[in-house]
Order: C-alpha cells, then structure tokens, then sequence
C-alpha cells in the first residue's frame, strides 16, 4: 500500500490493514530543521518560481518519510512575472518590479515569530465588526479570476510527482481562533465569550464564510483532506463550546464531505467535558495532544470513548518521547498506540500529538517514521 492508500483506507470505515504514519504541522518542521532537511539555501522557501519549490520539496518529503503532505497556495502567474529573488553578498531581497518594491528577507528564527494575541482591535458592535470582517465571496469577475490564475500551479506540480503515493491535505482554522488571532486578541475574545456572546456569534458567522473558502480553495488544489485546527477552546465552558466552537467546526465538516474529502479535526487542549461535543462535530478523525500542562490524554482512554465512531490519530509525545525517550522507549509506545488503534477497528493513524521540536533532529523524526511503519505491518501480520 502506498502512504495514501493507507490513509484513505484509515479513514474509511473498514479501516486499514497497514498503519500510516505521519506528523502534524509539516511546516513548522521544515522552518525549524531546513538545514538537515536540503542543501538547498533558506530563502529557496520564498521562490517565487515553482522549480524552486519543487527542489527543496522533494528534499523534504524524502527525508521526512511520513505518508501526507501540504498542499500549498502559490504565487498567482501574474505576481510571479513581476516577482524575483536576488542575492547581493549576505543579503537576499524580493523584488517586486510592479509594485516597485524591494524587501530584505531573513530566515525564519527558530521557534517561529512571536504571535501577540495581546493586541486588540476595537470592535464592541456589529457594525464596527462588519467594517473589519468583510464575507469571504468566490464569485468575481473575468479580470480578477486572470488575475488571480495560477494559485493552485505549484499544487498541481506536486500532485503529479507525490499525489498518487502521498495524501495530500490542507490546514483549515476555525472562526473562534480567527476572533482571538484577527479581531480582539485573547484576553477580550474571552472575556466576549463570557459577557458578549451574542457578538461573538455575530463574528464567527463572518469569519466562517472565509473557513468554508478555504475548504473550497482547498478543493480547488485536489487535497484529499483538511486539517481542521481547533485552538483556545479547550479554555471556554461547555456550553460556550456548544454553541461558539461546535456549530462551526459541524459547518466545515460538512463542507469537507460534500466536496469529496476526509476531515481531519485538532481539537487542542484538554478534552474533559468536551468529549461528547468533540464527537458530535462528526470529522472523519480525531486528533488530540499528548497528556501535559496538567491534564492526561492517554490513547487507549481516547479508543474507548471514540468506540469506532470515527479514526483516532495517535498522540505520541513530541518531547518527553520523540525528543527525548530512547529507541526502545520510542518503539515500545509506538507499539502500544498502533494496538490501541486495531482496537478501534484499525481506523487509526500514527501522529505525534504536537509539532516536532527545535530540539529534535531530523534523523529522529524519520526514525519514528520507520518505527511505525515497521510496526504497523508487523501488527497486521500478527492480527
């Protein structure tokens, strides 16, 4: 079976004879181990031609050896024409002939960029929100669809050399996460929650109209599925979940299955009281962290709860285990997660339960791959 067979047949009811592997948040894994993954240079990631982008890719996904990949937007062909990198001494710069504009580029730090969900926009009334967050609309013109033309290219690109052997998937976030990242920052998003949730309903219809663009776009590239991400609300209450997280994450879901493609939902955090909620948003696969911050996840409780409703993706610790445990310690959890994924009907995918670390080389991140994948064999020859 190829890396997407496997997966397919994982989400499907019957389940799979073979155990896929993959880990979540490729891109945070490219940005923070780009040496050890190509000897191509860190601004080849800002080319804007897809050769560049496919050299670099093929490194990566050949070093990686997980069974899914990204399916990225791109450049559309008109900012590719007027756009170029060029490399003077030390310094690399964008150009961009129309806008004529040069931008000095910097590698991305390791650990990423600081997010500030500090910063609050004022918006306390409807139409102070509609002023910032317009309704996402396919429809446009003959001129704007020239002009646009050529986003989906390099996903193109990559679905002829890795689609057939690969699944191809898209991240997705959620309306409550766009309040929190793209409205009013954290701490007045949840004070809303509490005190305003009317308003904060207001918002997250609006932000859902771009999540279902998204999906659409997403459909658009040929990804086979979406990884819906679900953060900051493990923090809000039941019933705040019910009606400002459940409804939206359903929507997309059902968006994702009406255009032929398999959901994936992230639900980020601790999952006691929620666990009812979490199934009732029907994705075809649930993916949770690791135990840590306080709270237990433990695999074999989340097969049981789950009870064949749906795939489990494992949750293997990104620190205490992939970065830190030994090779018999790695192998030996990998094994316990893949059972507990037969016991769900072996609708199951192997994952880490975070993104991989600064800390961990690559070498140990295609060591679980191969781990897993030797086991999930040996355990369907066993079963």
């Amino acid at each position: 079976m190829t890396g997407r067979d496997k997966i397919e047949a994982a989400l499907s009811p019957e389940g799979t004879r073979e155990i896929p592997v993959v880990i979540c948040y490729e891109g945070i894994y490219i940005r923070d181990h780009w040496s050890q993954l190509t000897s191509y240079p860190w601004w080849y990631r800002h080319a804007p031609d897809t050769e560049r982008q496919m050299a670099w890719r093929r490194d990566v996904i050949a070093a990686t050896g997980h069974d899914w990949f990204d399916l990225p937007a791109f450049y559309s062909r008109s900012e590719r024409a007027s756009l170029s990198i060029e490399v003077r001494g030390e310094d690399v710069f964008e150009v961009d002939r129309r806008a004529g504009r040069t931008i000095r580029l910097q590698p991305s730090p390791t650990g990423g960029e600081h997010i500030d969900v500090h910063v609050a926009r004022s918006a306390t009334t409807r139409e102070a929100i509609d002023a910032l967050v317009f309704l996402a609309d396919d429809a446009g013109d003959a001129q704007s669809a020239e002009k646009y033309s050529g986003h989906d290219d390099l996903a193109a690109a990559l679905l002829r050399e890795f689609g057939a052997a690969l699944f191809p998937l898209t991240l997705v976030g959620t309306p409550l996460e766009a309040c929190v990242l793209q409205l009013w920052g954290f701490e007045i998003t949840m004070r809303l929650v509490a005190e305003s949730p009317n308003l904060v309903t207001y918002a997250c219809d609006r932000f859902l109209s771009h999540s279902l663009r998204a999906v659409r776009q997403a459909a658009q590239r040929g990804a086979a599925g979406v990884f819906i991400e679900d953060i900051f609300t493990d923090i809000i209450s039941p019933s705040a979940f019910a009606r400002l997280a459940l409804p939206y994450s359903r929507r997309i879901v059902e968006e994702v299955r009406a255009l032929g493609m398999k959901s994936i939902y992230y639900y980020c955090g601790n999952p006691t009281g929620k666990w009812d909620l979490l199934l009732d948003i029907t994705a075809d696969a649930l993916s949770l962290e690791e135990s840590k911050k306080g709270f237990t996840i433990d695999i074999d409780d989340v097969v049981d709860r789950v009870g064949g409703r749906c795939t489990v993706l494992g949750n293997l610790d990104a620190i205490g285990l992939l970065q830190n445990g030994t090779e018999d310690q790695l192998r030996a959890e990998i094994g316990r997660q893949i059972a507990a994924g037969r016991r769900n009907g072996s609708r199951f995918i192997m994952s880490l339960g975070s993104p991989v670390t600064p800390g961990t080389p690559a070498e140990r991140v295609r060591l679980y791959c191969d781990l897993a994948r030797e086991i999930g064999s040996l355990e369907r020859r066993r079963t």
